[in-house]
């Protein structure tokens, strides 16, 4: 058996008001619309009906029954339609701020920090679409949250970590101990993360060991699936202090070394230079530059 064919929503509308008003005027008068067209426009649904939603009166409307029983589902349609409508295009996503952001910089770093904005400003609704390594591109966010040394034209950049690159590793690395010098990676698997400038090739000279033969390389697109790889046992990743301290203090992972270098790389905040943002967006800004200033005078 076939459905029948849905009515168009403005001729639901007209009847939902009518039978609200139980007047074509009134109704008419709340949809901006003349009386003439309300009228016309509940004549047309009850044809595709093919029943009498309201009778006609000298002094307005009743409804019939089978318009007391069609009314109830029309308008609870309309009012989910309204409702969902506003919530994904309406006043509410004028408040959003989207802001683009590295995943692993996300999950281990602004994540456990929300909370805190939140606290703060809970009328302010985000959004975090991941990005990777895409630099040159259409600007489609509020925000976005890039590694590089902060030089994109066009966009004004305010650092949010100050890293320094420290080899870590889980307990046991690819079936025994974690290398005890550095001469001993050559025994293991690097853990490559494609995108850092400053990765195991500057880490290894900056020790003086930019001539070891490594057994096995593995490469990845973001440093979250090196470090969880790291994690569980199947090679060393280089990790970025900004990231790895709780992965470090809850001992997912280890650092067996004590070398460590600085980086010139960092996380940066970045937005157009020439556009001013929104108003909810500059109390994200303001919130994220003071939280990363006062996590790197604490660390």
């Amino acid at each position: 058996m076939s459905k029948k064919r849905l009515p168009p929503l403005n001729w639901l509308r007209s009847f939902e008001a009518s039978a609200r008003h139980l007047n074509f005027t009134l109704a008419a008068t709340e949809l901006n619309l003349t009386q003439a067209a309300i009228s016309q426009q509940v004549k047309g649904l009850e044809t595709q009906l093919g029943a009498t939603l309201f009778k006609r009166l000298p002094r307005g409307l009743e409804l019939t029954d089978a318009g007391k029983s069609y009314l109830p589902p029309v308008r609870d349609a309309i009012e989910r339609l309204a409702a969902v409508t506003d919530e994904i295009f309406g006043q509410g996503v004028a408040k959003a701020v989207t802001v683009k952001v590295n995943l692993v910089f996300f999950t281990h770093w602004l994540a456990p920090r929300l909370h805190r904005f939140y606290a703060l400003h809970p009328d302010v609704r985000l959004n975090f679409p991941s990005s990777i390594w895409i630099e040159e591109r259409k600007w489609d966010s509020d925000l976005d949250i890039r590694h590089g040394l902060g030089n994109w034209q066009g966009l004004t950049s305010e650092r949010l970590t100050w890293d320094h690159l420290v080899p870590v590793c889980g307990h046991n690395v690819n079936g025994k101990a974690p290398p005890a010098h550095i001469g001993q990676l050559a025994e293991y698997t690097l853990l490559h993360v494609a995108g850092y400038k400053e990765g195991w090739g500057y880490w290894l000279s900056q020790t003086g060991n930019d001539d070891l033969v490594i057994a096995s390389h593995v490469h990845f697109d973001t440093l979250i699936s090196a470090l969880q790889m790291a994690s569980l046992g199947h090679g060393i990743a280089l990790g970025r202090t900004s990231l790895i301290s709780n992965l470090l203090q809850s001992q997912l992972l280890i650092a067996p070394f004590a070398e460590q270098f600085a980086t010139q790389e960092a996380f940066y905040l970045v937005y157009p230079s020439q556009h001013s943002i929104s108003h909810n967006a500059e109390k994200f800004r303001a919130w994220l530059v003071q939280e990363a200033m006062d996590a790197h005078l604490n660390s």
